[in-house]
């Protein structure tokens, strides 16, 4: 688990295909030390397993679900990524609860701002991620490339947030122009909430008809 503070940016050294997985190797010679083999790291906003470490940089695997669900499918040698360790128990959580787990993608639509010093930005939702916007709501959190974010407005077809100095100064969204695709993860409070709130499909096995529950029955339970 994350909490969407990017802590570096690496650079993708190598990509090599084969066994089913594509194994990345990303160069980031401040993160390298302080990490260790079997260690969660989030890359560009995806939850991601070192396997080798050395000479600078670290070796992740990722499966084709992953790339397939994610711009990565389309990344390159020489590609900077966002990087964050796990979270520690106990730590601040200074952003919000970022699993790592990509919904989809979206792409720049348009970028402005009042200030030569920050932006606002405007995200078109994919068809793959159009199914998860209705757990993106403004003033809501959304992870974009793995960077917390705090939702300026939102509708089904996309989003909008605003992006401070130091996020465009210490992050990949700096270096973002219009039709750039980004990995978004909404956030997973809002998922389990729409999970209760909308029926089910019946369970086949078991003859048990599920169903969603009420606005009523939350309250009940403390929501």
């Amino acid at each position: 688990m994350f909490t969407g503070l990017v802590e570096t940016v690496g650079t993708v050294r190598d990509l090599r295909r084969g066994e089913g997985v594509l194994r990345l190797s990303i160069e980031s010679p401040k993160l390298v030390p302080e990490l260790v083999f079997g260690q969660s790291v989030s890359v560009g906003g995806v939850c991601l397993t070192v396997v080798a470490l050395g000479g600078g940089a670290f070796d992740v695997d990722m499966m084709p679900e992953t790339a397939s669900r994610t711009h990565f499918s389309s990344l390159t040698r020489g590609r900077r990524v966002n990087l964050e360790r796990a979270m520690t128990l106990g730590g601040r959580l200074d952003g919000h609860l970022v699993l790592g787990h990509v919904d989809g993608t979206a792409s720049l639509e348009r970028l402005s701002g009042g200030s030569p010093r920050t932006k606002e930005a405007w995200f078109r939702a994919s068809a793959g991620l159009k199914s998860s916007m209705r757990c993106v709501a403004a003033k809501g959190s959304v992870a974009v490339d793995g960077v917390s974010l705090t939702v300026i407005e939102a509708d089904g077809e996309g989003f909008s947030v605003g992006l401070i100095p130091a996020t465009l100064e210490s992050t990949t969204l700096g270096l973002l122009k219009p039709g750039d695709s980004v990995n978004v993860e909404t956030d997973v409070v809002g998922k389990y909430v729409e999970r209760l709130l909308n029926p089910r499909p019946d369970e086949a096995k078991t003859g048990i008809k599920a169903r969603g529950l009420t606005l009523e029955e939350m309250y009940e339970l403390g929501y």
